[in-house]
């Protein structure tokens, strides 16, 4: 492995630690606050707002990747998440966590900006298997920041944010110092139309080829935001689980999926082609929601984490067919409109499967994860007609 790749793997480690810090404190970082029993609200307003800036910002930050390099734009987004760490750290007031969290969500561009790096660096070949370690990268910080955020907020609440900056600014230093240029910037001058954020995305819409992989990105993203907002409270009502037995469950089901995306995309892609691959986690992971769906007992649900963990050989698969439809002066702006479809998807899903849930909570929660299955079905037709190949240049 590189040097380039080895720093890249680690700032992505680093950044999701730095998110799996404060997610079990903030609501109560939220409740000292704001003085209010039901934060639930004002979550949803920080996710929300941090949503809805990536959205806008990450195909702009993306464009500029392409005409200034990878490096520049990753220091930013870097230098951005230890100043919204910062201020959750020591904000005395609501507003100011809510300017944090957007500031956080303007420079929010780590992991487009590094799929466009390893872009940059591996032929199309290797390009699955590296995808695969970028996502198991995130998913090995992302089990162990909550574990340590909530030992630190036992100390003190604001500990967990103290540590999240100091973290980020470590990785702000080891990318400045460590980390060389993948894409040299470009001599032209910047065309003010590229801080236009609609621009990248009408760019999509006038790509046939772009248009079913986006809306593949959307419909991924989306049912990944049903674990987040219903496996507490199914787990609970379905299966009377303390806080402890959702932490397990949660941290089996993280530890599967960062193992798969560690050791089997790239054997996958080269067993089954891209496609296969991609139909292959799809069907893995709607045996194991149907298996959840009908679940009895506790087991029945561990017993389906290695199904689930199919579905980690998809999505790098995807990225790599996505990187493959436009030429290497164009990947920063097509990553940033993925991660702003992603974040789109942020916005909208969880109030579709919270209400959702609500509505079959009384009679059948599990009901919630065929809803998941229905959105996966959507899916197959658009995978079936992906174009695997090609490549275009227009902007």
């Amino acid at each position: 492995m590189t040097k380039s790749l080895v720093v890249i793997y680690v700032a992505i480690v680093l950044d999701a630690v730095g998110i799996g810090l404060i997610f079990p404190i903030l609501p109560s970082l939220l409740q000292d606050v704001t003085h209010a029993q039901n934060v639930a609200p004002y979550l949803g307003i920080m996710t929300a707002l941090y949503a809805a800036m990536q959205f806008v910002c990450a195909p702009v930050l993306g464009s500029l990747s392409d005409r200034l390099g990878r490096r520049p734009l990753l220091l930013i987004s870097l230098a951005g998440a230890t100043v919204n760490y910062l201020f959750l750290a020591f904000a005395p007031n609501l507003w100011m966590l809510l300017l944090g969290r957007a500031i956080a969500g303007i420079t929010s561009a780590n992991v487009s900006v590094a799929t466009a790096y390893i872009t940059d660096i591996s032929a199309e070949e290797e390009r699955a298997r590296r995808f695969g370690l970028l996502n198991a990268m995130f998913g090995l910080g992302f089990i162990v920041g909550p574990v340590l955020g909530g030992m630190l907020g036992d100390h003190w609440l604001r500990l967990p944010f103290i540590a999240a900056a100091v973290l980020n600014g470590c990785n702000f230093v080891l990318a400045l110092v460590s980390l060389p240029e993948s894409h040299p910037p470009s001599r032209d001058k910047i065309d003010i139309a590229l801080l236009n954020p609609l621009r990248p995305l009408r760019w999509v819409f006038s790509m046939k080829s772009l248009l079913p992989i986006v809306l593949l990105f959307f419909l991924f993203s989306a049912t990944g935001e049903a674990y987040g907002v219903c496996w507490a409270l199914w787990g609970s009502d379905t299966f009377q689980w303390s806080g402890l037995w959702i932490g397990l469950s949660l941290g089996a089901f993280g530890v599967c999926q960062t193992l798969a995306q560690a050791f089997l995309p790239g054997p996958a892609v080269r067993l089954l082609t891209e496609r296969g691959a991609i139909l292959t986690g799809v069907a893995g992971v709607c045996v194991a929601l149907t298996a959840m769906a009908f679940a009895t007992q506790s087991w029945m649900v561990f017993g389906a984490m290695p199904l689930f963990a199919l579905g980690g050989v998809g999505m790098p698969a995807l990225q790599s067919i996505a990187t493959r439809q436009v030429d290497g002066g164009l990947q920063g702006q097509l990553q940033g409109v993925l991660a702003s479809t992603v974040s789109l998807a942020s916005i909208f899903a969880p109030l579709g499967f919270s209400s959702f849930y609500f509505v079959v909570r009384a009679q059948w929660p599990g009901a919630i994860w065929l809803s998941v299955v229905a959105i996966y079905a959507i899916t197959i037709p658009f995978v079936v007609s992906l174009r695997v190949t090609g490549r275009t240049s227009v902007v």
